[in-house]
C-alpha cells in the first residue's frame, strides 16, 4: 500500500494520535475491522504534520462536532466535554479557548501544542525574564529543548531565572501575553499561578543533554554557587536509583530497551548495576551482563546520554504514579 495518506485519512490519523491510547481504543471498538485497518494504515504511516495543518484538523473536527450536536447554544458545552474526554482538561481548553473568542479561559499552556523550535524563535529576542516565564509553563522536556535551542549566552540567565520564580500573579501573566501577543494565541486564568522555582529548574536540567547540563550549571555558578547548588541538589541522577525499591527499579527495568539499560550500565558502580540487575530475571540479567562485555569500551558522552534517557523515563513513571523516586530530588522514602 502506498504511504501517500488520503487527506481525510490523514485527519483521522491525527485526531486518534492526539486521543490518546485509552479514547482511541474506545473509537476503534466502535468500528468494523475494515475501518480498523484502514484507519491503522493511515496512522502508521503518517508523517510529520505541520503546525497549521494540525491547526486546520483540530478547528475542522470541532466545527463538525458543532455541527452534529443541532444544539444551538448548548453545542458549546458538549464540544467542551467531548475535548475535555479526549485530549484531557488543559489541552482542550487550549484548543476551544482558539475557536472561541468568547471563552473566557485561554491558558497558556496552548504553547504545549508548538515544537520546541518554534518556541525558541518564538521568544528568542526577548527578556531573558520573558523567556524564562514561557519556559516555565512548559513540560520539563519540552522547556529543556526549548532552552537548548536558545542562545548560549542566555541558557544560564535564563534556567537561574526559572528558579527564581514561585508564584506568578495574573498581572504579570496578562504581561506576558501582551509581549507576545501576535505571536500566539493565549491568555491567563484570573487566579495565580504556580511556576518556576529551583525543582522546576532542577526538573529542566534533568530532560537536558550532558553537555549543555554542564554548560549551563557552570555559569550559574559563576554568579550564584549557593543556586547551583540547590538545583544539583534538586536534580535526581542515575545513582540515585540505588535509593529506589524493588518494585519501582523492577518496573523501571521492564519499561526501557535492554540496548539502553547494557549502555547506561557501562557507566555505573558494581552496587547499583547489581541492584538494577537483581530486579530482572536471571534469565535477563546474564545477558544484560553478555552483552555489556561483548560491548566493549564505550564514550563516556555515550553513557551519559543513556543514562540521562533512563532517568527521564524514571521521572515520566513517577509522575504518572506508577513508581517512587527516592534520593536527591525524588520522593523521600518512609
Amino acid at each position: 500500500m502506498s504511504a501517500t495518506i488520503a487527506p481525510r485519512s490523514e485527519e483521522a490519523a491525527v485526531l486518534m494520535m492526539l486521543f490518546g491510547e485509552s479514547a482511541a481504543a474506545e473509537v476503534l471498538r466502535h468500528m468494523t475491522p475494515a475501518e480498523v485497518q484502514h484507519l491503522g494504515t493511515a496512522m502508521y504511516t503518517m508523517r510529520d504534520v505541520g503546525q497549521s495543518r494540525l491547526d486546520a484538523i483540530i478547528d475542522d473536527f470541532l466545527a463538525l462536532m458543532a455541527r452534529e450536536t443541532t444544539l444551538s447554544q448548548g453545542a458549546s458545552g458538549y464540544v467542551k466535554s467531548v475535548m475535555t474526554r479526549a485530549l484531557g482538561s488543559d489541552k482542550a481548553q487550549s484548543v476551544i479557548s482558539r475557536i472561541n473568542p468568547r471563552s473566557g479561559e485561554r491558558p497558556i499552556e496552548l504553547l504545549e501544542w508548538m515544537d520546541a523550535r518554534s518556541i525558541a524563535e518564538l521568544i528568542e529576542d526577548e527578556h531573558p525574564q520573558i523567556m524564562a516565564l514561557v519556559v516555565a509553563c512548559l513540560d520539563y522536556a519540552l522547556a529543556a529543548s526549548v532552552v537548548a535551542m536558545l542562545p548560549e549566552e542566555v541558557q544560564a540567565d535564563v534556567v537561574r531565572r526559572v528558579a527564581g520564580l514561585n508564584t506568578v500573579t495574573p498581572e504579570a501573566l496578562r504581561d506576558l501575553e501582551q509581549v507576545l501577543q501576535g505571536k500566539f494565541k493565549a491568555s491567563t486564568s484570573s487566579r495565580a499561578s504556580q511556576l518556576g522555582g529551583v525543582r522546576a529548574a532542577a526538573r529542566i536540567m534533568n530532560h537536558t543533554r550532558t553537555e549543555t547540563e554542564q554548560r549551563i550549571l557552570r555559569d550559574i555558578r559563576k554568579d550564584d554557587k549557593v543556586l547551583m547548588q540547590a538545583i544539583t541538589d534538586n536534580m535526581f541522577v542515575f545513582d540515585n536509583l540505588v535509593k529506589s525499591d524493588d518494585r519501582s527499579l523492577q518496573t523501571l527495568v521492564r519499561a526501557i530497551d535492554p540496548e539502553l539499560l547494557v549502555l547506561a550500565l557501562k557507566g555505573t558502580d558494581e552496587v547499583l548495576r547489581e541492584r538494577l540487575l537483581g530486579c530482572m530475571s536471571t534469565r535477563a540479567a546474564a545477558n544484560i551482563r553478555d552483552e555489556m562485555e561483548a560491548l566493549g569500551p564505550v564514550r563516556l558522552t555515550e553513557v551519559q546520554e543513556a543514562q540521562k534517557q533512563i532517568i527521564a523515563a524514571a521521572r515520566r513513571l513517577s509522575d504518572e504514579g506508577t513508581i517512587v523516586l527516592a534520593g536527591r530530588g525524588g520522593e523521600q522514602m518512609v
